[in-house]
């Protein structure tokens, strides 16, 4: 077993084969792994709903990692939407940072995927079950059950054959360059992959960053309309309105636990291929350095930009309204070494993907102030970003 290496020569690096691999991309440190020492399933928060139980767990993994050889071992993978339900860690046998921007021009010479023959896709809820889930989520908010509730919906697409993993990956990247990018297989067989625009933690010695994005707009290919649609995004109070409930109850989260705080009043705006986005960069030191970064992480997740606010009834209309289990879907994704430190992200523009069957999954906070067909419209320029690298982007109506 090897210790993690910072990867030194791009220019002998191809774009990996992904396979059994872990990949996770960010412009602050990127990670590749190889095998597999333990995993951990255990949720990352118990029924005492402390996660005391995980971290016990995780440390004694950490420690036997270290017993076996492995110098600096990482926690990788991924914690579902519900951090009570089983996650998807591991320490792998192996690790190292790799050059980001290297991997990034090695997608764009990768030869160009194709998605195949598509044998079937169905809509789970369908249009007019979506809009209806969307009214009764208002109807709920104007009796005063929650102040905003984030409702999603899943694609299944079938394909004739079984799907090149690491083609899908690098068409991912290619079409999404900027975003943080994730390739983990999963215990049952499946892989879960995507590209990511939000950060939720990133933790280096005492200090912190995160972004959450609340608030989004589609992008227009003639730059006058785009640039109106975001001036106009960030004018909406309706949008607006929604960042703020993110963002204050993540002050209110993190104050207790930092020694300093930046949350800045003003969110600005953000970009991917296809949506604006308004982003608040929050920044600080925590009183204890030691905090590791998936404890944080689990301290912030599900943040209101992926569940709601209240938490709690945000939660219980969740459960109340889809008609399936989330998952990992609308979770956490990304490390965390024996140091504390380490990134994750919020699993959203992401699929998982078994065999030949490809299961899309995207999201809207919903405000008393939403529309039903507007949030329908959302959700399918989301799923764009999946859609694009099977060649099957589409126009909603």
């Amino acid at each position: 077993m090897v210790e993690m290496e910072q990867f030194e020569n791009p220019s002998v690096y191809d774009f990996p084969s992904l396979s059994d691999r872990f990949l996770f991309t960010s412009r602050w440190k990127s990670l590749l792994t190889d095998g597999c020492f333990r995993r951990l399933t255990s949720p990352v928060i118990g029924n005492d709903l402390s996660g005391a139980q995980f971290s016990a767990q995780a440390e004694t993994a950490f420690r036997e990692a270290r017993l076996a050889g492995i110098r600096h071992p990482v926690i990788a993978g991924a914690i579902p939407f519900d951090p009570g339900q089983p996650s998807e860690l591991f320490i792998p046998e192996s690790c190292r940072f790799i050059d980001r921007d290297q991997l990034v021009r090695a997608a764009k010479t990768f030869p160009a995927f194709s998605g195949g023959e598509v044998t079937g896709s169905r809509l789970i809820p369908d249009q007019p079950a979506f809009m209806t889930m969307v009214s009764r989520a208002i109807e709920a908010m104007k009796r005063g059950e929650a102040d905003k509730v984030v409702l999603s919906r899943l694609q299944e697409i079938c394909s004739r054959d079984a799907i090149d993993m690491t083609g899908l990956m690098t068409q991912i990247v290619r079409q999404n360059p900027d975003n943080y990018h994730f390739h983990l297989p999963l215990s049952c067989g499946a892989t879960l992959l995507g590209a990511s625009p939000e950060l939720l933690l990133r933790k280096e010695g005492e200090n912190f960053y995160s972004c959450p994005l609340a608030g989004s707009a589609g992008r227009s290919t003639d730059p006058a309309e785009d640039s109106l649609r975001g001036r106009e995004l960030m004018n909406s109070e309706k949008d607006r309105r929604e960042h703020q409930l993110v963002t204050d109850d993540m002050r209110r989260t993190l104050q207790p636990v930092s020694q300093t705080l930046s949350v800045p009043d003003v969110p600005h705006l953000l970009t991917t291929s296809t949506l604006w986005h308004l982003a608040t960069d929050i920044r600080g030191t925590l009183h204890h350095p030691h905090t590791s970064a998936l404890s944080l992480a689990a301290l912030l997740h599900p943040t209101p930009a992926l569940s709601g606010y209240p938490h709690r009834q945000a939660l219980d209309l969740i459960k109340t309204l889809e008609p399936f289990n989330r998952q990992l879907f609308g979770g956490m994704v990304g490390w965390c070494d024996d140091q504390g430190n380490g990134e994750w992200v919020v699993t959203i523009r992401c699929a998982t993907v078994k065999e030949k069957t490809v299961t899309l999954f995207a999201g809207a906070g919903i405000i008393p102030a939403s529309d039903p067909y507007s949030e329908w419209r959302e959700t399918g320029i989301k799923l764009n970003t999946m859609l694009r690298a099977f060649g099957l982007e589409r126009t909603e109506r």
